[in-house]
C-alpha cells in the first residue's frame, strides 16, 4: 500500500492534492477497463456521487475511516 493509502486508514486528513490523485490513480489501476470506465463516470456525475455519498453504507465507511464505530 502506498503512503496516501495508509494516511487514509490511519485517519490522517490528506489536503495534499497530489497525494489525493496518486491514491485514486493507484486504486483505478487495479480495476478492469470495464470498472475503470464506471468509476470514471460515476466520478464525473456529482448527483449520482452525493446519492451514492449519503447511503447508510457509506456513511458508515466514512465514519470508520475517521476513527468512529
Amino acid at each position: 500500500m502506498n503512503s496516501a493509502s495508509h494516511k487514509i486508514l490511519r485517519g490522517d486528513s490528506m489536503q495534499n492534492s497530489a497525494e489525493n490523485s496518486q491514491l485514486l490513480q493507484s486504486l483505478m489501476n487495479k480495476l478492469s477497463p470495464a470498472d475503470q470506465a464506471r468509476v470514471k463516470s460515476l466520478l464525473s456525475d456529482r448527483k449520482a456521487c452525493e446519492k451514492i455519498l449519503n447511503t447508510p453504507e457509506a456513511q458508515d465507511v466514512i465514519r470508520r475511516f475517521k476513527g468512529g464505530k
